[in-house]
């Protein structure tokens, strides 16, 4: 639990660091920009997501790296991070699983998650809210299979990805032609 929190701390503070400054952000896009650019989006939305609750801008670097990017390799790549790091709610949840407890609503949670728990965090990794880590949380208490988590969180974060990529692009051609 210990090694849980550390990250959740250590990936909020990168993450806010480096998109509070208009410099980093530019220095991101280089690196994204360079050979290693993939591995870095890759590990910055394993930061960003690795947060629970805490709202960091993840998505933003999807964003930011579809301006310099193929949009549909930077939706994948994003996508895939953001499943990685999502790990610290499935995680938190295995670790503290005595604390979903045995009350009514607990135990509702527990049979709603058991019965349609990879269609619940296929549609919350769709949207952008604090909801996904709490299912996660509960997916890691309830011990649903790790595959299957990985599989539905996988699935939403990247069609989101690819979507949100694919807009920043679409918008920007759209802005230039009005421009020029």
């Amino acid at each position: 639990m210990a090694l849980t929190l550390g990250l959740v701390l250590v990936a909020f503070g990168v993450a806010t660091w480096i998109t509070l400054d208009a410099g980093r952000v530019e220095q991101v896009r280089q690196l994204i920009r360079s050979p290693n650019g993939l591995f870095v989006v890759f590990v910055l939305n394993v930061l960003a997501n690795a947060t629970l609750i805490l709202p960091v801008p993840g998505l933003a670097l999807t964003a930011l790296a579809a301006t310099v990017a193929d949009p549909l390799t930077v939706g994948v790549v994003a996508g895939a991070g953001q499943t990685i790091g999502e790990l610290t709610g499935y995680l938190a949840g295995a670790s503290g699983r005595r604390a979903l407890g045995v009350d009514a609503r607990s135990q509702r949670l527990a049979g709603l998650m058991r019965r349609w728990g990879a269609m619940i965090l296929f549609f919350l990794a769709l949207i952008p809210n604090p909801f996904f880590d709490i299912a996660g949380i509960i997916a890691g208490a309830m011990r649903m299979p790790l595959r299957i988590y990985l599989a539905a969180a996988g699935a939403g974060k990247i069609i989101k990805n690819v979507a949100l990529a694919y807009a920043v692009v679409l918008g920007m051609d759209q802005l230039l032609d009005l421009v020029t």
